[in-house]
C-alpha cells in the first residue's frame, strides 16, 4: 500500500475527523427548525451526500443544498439565512464536541515520523477547518493540524468539489509528484470516485455513515480498513 508512495492525501470530515453524525444531527435541528419535515439521522447524511454531488458546480454547493431543504420542508426563510442559522447551530458543536477517529492522530504521528507528505483534501468549509485549526482542543491537544500537514486544502481552494478531481489535481501539481506516488485515504463513496478520477489509489477506512454506498465503495478502493488501528497494523507490517 506504501511501497514507492511520498504523499500520503488525506479527507477530513468522516475519514479523520468523526463528525459526519454531528452534522447529521445539525442538519436534523435544522430541518426541525425552518420547517415542517423530519427525517431519520442518517438519511440526512445520503441526502446531503446526493445534493452537494448535484449541486459541485455551483458557485457555491452549501447555499443550493439550503435552497432544497427550503423548498423540501417548506421553509419562509431564505437559502441564505438558511445557510446562516446551519451554521450557528454548528458552532459549538464542531469547536467542542467533534474529536479525531479514535488512533487517527496516532496514524498520522507514525507516518510523518517515517517521513510521508501528509496532505488534507477536504470539501469542508474553509472557517470549518478553522475551527479544527483554532478552536477545537480535542483536536489540537491530541494533533493540530497545522503541525501535522504540509497543505491543507479545502473548499474554498478549489472551483469544483469532489467527485470531481480537481482538489487532487492541485496537490500533484503543488507537490510536483505523480498519481502513483500518492495515497488517498477517504470515507465516503464520493471521496472514493474523486480518488478514482485522478487515478491515485485509495484506501477507505470505514464510517458506517457510508454504510448505503459499501458495496460501491469497496469495489472501487484498492484497501478497506475497519478503523485506524487495524490501518496501523497494516503499515507496521509493510514498513518494520
Amino acid at each position: 500500500m506504501l511501497k514507492n508512495k511520498k504523499v500520503i492525501i488525506f479527507d477530513l470530515d468522516g475519514t479523520l475527523i468523526d463528525s459526519i453524525g454531528i452534522w447529521n444531527e445539525i442538519d436534523e435541528n435544522l430541518i426541525k427548525t425552518i420547517g415542517n419535515g423530519t427525517i431519520d439521522n442518517i438519511d440526512i447524511g445520503n441526502q446531503r451526500d446526493t445534493k452537494l454531488k448535484e449541486y459541485r458546480k455551483c458557485e457555491d454547493a452549501y447555499l443550493e443544498y439550503c435552497g432544497f431543504l427550503k423548498e423540501k420542508y417548506n421553509s419562509k426563510m431564505s437559502k441564505e439565512e438558511i445557510k446562516k442559522l446551519r451554521y450557528e447551530i454548528a458552532e459549538d458543536l464542531l469547536k467542542e464536541k467533534v474529536d479525531y477517529k479514535p488512533n487517527a492522530e496516532i496514524v498520522l504521528k507514525y507516518l510523518k515520523e517515517k517521513g510521508f507528505i501528509l496532505v488534507v483534501a477536504s470539501s469542508t468549509n474553509d472557517h470549518i477547518a478553522g475551527y479544527y485549526k483554532k478552536d477545537n482542543k480535542n483536536i489540537i491537544n491530541k494533533a493540530n493540524l497545522e503541525d501535522m500537514f504540509s497543505i491543507i486544502y479545502t473548499k474554498g481552494d478549489v472551483k469544483e468539489l469532489k467527485p470531481n478531481p480537481e482538489i487532487h489535481y492541485k496537490i500533484l501539481n503543488e507537490l510536483n509528484v505523480k498519481p502513483e506516488d500518492c495515497l488517498i485515504v477517504e470515507d465516503s463513496l464520493i471521496g472514493v470516485e474523486a480518488a478514482n478520477n485522478a487515478n491515485i489509489d485509495v484506501a477507505v477506512i470505514y464510517d458506517k455513515y457510508s454504510d448505503s454506498n459499501r458495496n460501491e465503495i469497496n469495489k472501487l478502493s484498492q484497501y478497506q480498513f475497519q478503523d485506524f488501528k487495524e490501518m496501523l497494523d497494516y503499515m507496521k507490517e509493510e514498513l518494520e
